[in-house]
């Protein structure tokens, strides 16, 4: 690859408890695809949203990545440094015209859609106050999403296929800064890849549904659009998404490539089971390069 095109991929974990198993898989698959380009892999703790900050989380997650053979190419980020940056990129949303003030509760979005729902209609966020407040106070401040055609976002994924979006009809206008200050994730994730210089995103398909906001963002921030590829979600018993909120356990450092294996399994791939962390990477480098590299 050249030097414009340089590879750039990240990991970006929520520091609301410590990795488990769904994590790995995500991390994994963005390290692994890092590997198989010969590319730069980062580290970002998603630290933006403070009330589900849990402290120490974070150098947790980045104690166990490091136990499993998965350490940043260059220093963490972290979001809760990057306030200045999200204002910036906020500021010239809103000099633009993209960005408007909501003084809309939960509870009147929520009637909003139940009665919309009622009529088959959109479930999106209604646009109540994309015209005015209505003598409402400010709460939110949302992203304008387009009207028509251009309300449609598509983009081809390494591993889903081809996806669409109507951001007009399936989310609406989408919230850039929350009601209690905090910025929104779709906002903060857009502005880190920029900033960055990320070129592939390589993360849950349970994150699929906010691509088409993100795409949108970049085009109105006019910064690039990286490559995206979504893996599939690890499920419980239940078949519920595994995570902290449905009893996701912490990972066991004492033995990674045990879960390791079980992780790449996951992802379609057969390394050795025999040897060491360097063995193992090696190994499932060589086989997510063939199935998804260059």
């Amino acid at each position: 690859m050249s030097a414009a095109s340089a590879y750039r991929g990240r990991f970006a974990p929520s520091p609301t408890g410590p990795l488990h198993f769904g994590s790995l898989v995500s991390s994994l698959a963005s390290f692994l695809d890092a590997r198989a380009h010969r590319g730069t892999w980062l580290i970002r703790i998603e630290d933006v949203d403070g009330p589900r900050t849990i402290p120490g989380a974070a150098e947790d997650i980045l104690h166990t990545l490091h136990k499993f053979g998965m350490q940043s190419d260059e220093p963490p980020i972290w979001q809760s440094q990057r306030e200045d940056a999200y204002q910036r990129a906020f500021h010239g949303l809103l000099s633009a015209g993209f960005v408007f003030p909501c003084g809309c509760t939960r509870r009147e979005i929520a009637d909003s859609l139940a009665y919309a729902h009622q009529r088959h209609a959109t479930l999106a966020y209604p646009g109540t106050c994309r015209d005015g407040l209505h003598g409402k106070p400010p709460r939110a401040w949302r992203m304008r999403v387009p009207d028509g055609d251009a309300a449609v976002i598509a983009f081809e994924d390494r591993w889903q296929g081809k996806q669409t979006q109507n951001l007009a009809t399936e989310v609406g206008d989408f919230v850039l800064k929350r009601a209690d200050g905090e910025w929104a994730y779709q906002l903060a994730v857009v502005t880190d890849d920029a900033d960055c210089g990320i070129t592939h995103i390589v993360r849950g398909a349970d994150l699929m549904d906010s691509t088409a906001r993100q795409i949108y963002l970049q085009q109105c921030l006019g910064v690039a659009t990286p490559v995206y590829l979504h893996v599939p979600v690890v499920e419980n018993e239940h078949g519920e998404k595994l995570s902290k909120q449905t009893g996701a356990t912490a990972l066991d450092t004492t033995n990674p490539l045990v879960a390791l294996m079980q992780a790449a399994k996951h992802l379609g791939l057969e390394p050795s089971s025999i040897g060491s962390l360097e063995t193992f990477f090696s190994d499932a480098t060589a086989q997510w390069a063939q199935r998804f590299g260059t």
